[in-house]
């Protein structure tokens, strides 16, 4: 988190006009969106359009997130992170505020929408992360500080976005931004270097978040804990295989958990779809089936029939063999 010191001197009343120095846009500040250990965002109107405005103290992390950004742009088809809208500086009486502003986010963010429209929606929207996170890692980036906090569901169509860049990381670096219960070195399951498993990590541990509301310590071996968690909640039991596989970095990259989630999904879906009551049929004493179907009871009907028939015939034949048998005599 920011230091109260550096906060307060950040802190500006809503009303209050950010002006550019280079490109001359101005903004109003609306209210605080939050802060962290890089900055504090405002919602701020430009003209008639809200928008998201960082200010820091620290130049060089305002170019880096610029720079995330940025990648996000080249990603194509990705709607992972915010449109960026402007950068520039703020001069106020003796100091030059450097800033940045985003596309504003609206809607709640996936912990919230989860308890509220319910665990169905958690593994369609954990496919859209994975799928934006693929494209992401493929321009050599890491998200690195992934948490529910900081992905938004918008409405319309809905889809999973983030709010915060301040944690992706050039891969092969250290990661810069973490959170502990998200963090793999925190459970001892790898070390913090950024490269996919560890944002694919992370995304498990969202999942055991979305069941797991208020969160838990580590205790003892961190694997085998997380393990025992997501066998004790039903709703997790039928992602069990491909979350074991991302906590214990199996998946080299996004798109290969993405195809196990599908495939679990699509199981999952079939196997509501073709559910149907067991018809358990009677036992003939000899053990076989009485089969109570239409076509059985025909087919019983038939056999039954026939049986008749040559029963009559039989007795006619013995009938008419005694009198021809009779006449001779």
């Amino acid at each position: 988190m920011m230091n109260n010191t550096l906060k307060n001197q950040y802190s500006f009343p809503s009303g209050t006009i950010v002006y550019g120095k280079w490109h001359h846009n101005r903004y109003t500040i609306v209210k605080e969106l939050g802060s962290g250990a890089n900055g504090i965002v405002y919602l701020a109107k430009c003209q008639n359009d809200l928008v998201a405005l960082k200010m820091s103290d620290n130049t060089m992390s305002v170019t880096s997130e610029v720079n995330v950004l940025k990648a996000f742009k080249k990603v194509q088809g990705s709607t992972l992170g915010p449109s960026l809208l402007d950068i520039d500086d703020w001069e106020r009486k003796t100091r030059r505020i450097p800033f940045y502003v985003m596309e504003y986010i609206q809607g709640p963010d996936l912990l919230t929408f989860i308890q509220t429209k319910g665990h169905s929606w958690s593994g369609v929207l954990i496919l859209q992360l994975l799928n934006d996170l693929y494209r992401l890692h493929q321009e050599g980036w890491v998200f690195g500080d992934l948490k529910p906090e900081n992905l938004i569901i918008t409405d319309s169509p809905t889809k999973i976005r983030c709010i915060d860049v301040g944690g992706t990381t050039m891969q092969g670096r250290a990661i810069k931004e973490f959170t502990e219960f998200f963090d793999r070195g925190y459970w001892g399951a790898g070390s913090r270097k950024a490269e996919p498993s560890y944002d694919l990590f992370a995304v498990a541990m969202i999942l055991i978040n979305l069941s797991f509301p208020s969160r838990f310590t580590k205790k003892g071996d961190g694997i085998e804990q997380l393990i025992k968690v997501v066998e004790a909640k039903p709703e997790l039991d039928k992602y069990r295989n491909v979350l074991i596989k991302a906590l214990t970095g199996k998946y080299v990259t996004a798109l290969e958990m993405r195809k196990d989630l599908l495939k679990v999904l699509s199981n999952d879906s079939n196997g509501t779809q073709q559910r149907k009551p067991i018809q358990r049929n009677k036992m003939k004493p000899n053990g076989k089936p009485i089969n109570r179907t239409r076509q059985g009871k025909r087919k019983q009907r038939k056999t039954t029939r026939v049986f008749e028939t040559v029963c009559i015939v039989l007795i006619v034949s013995f009938l008419y063999f005694i009198y021809i048998y009779g006449q001779l005599l």
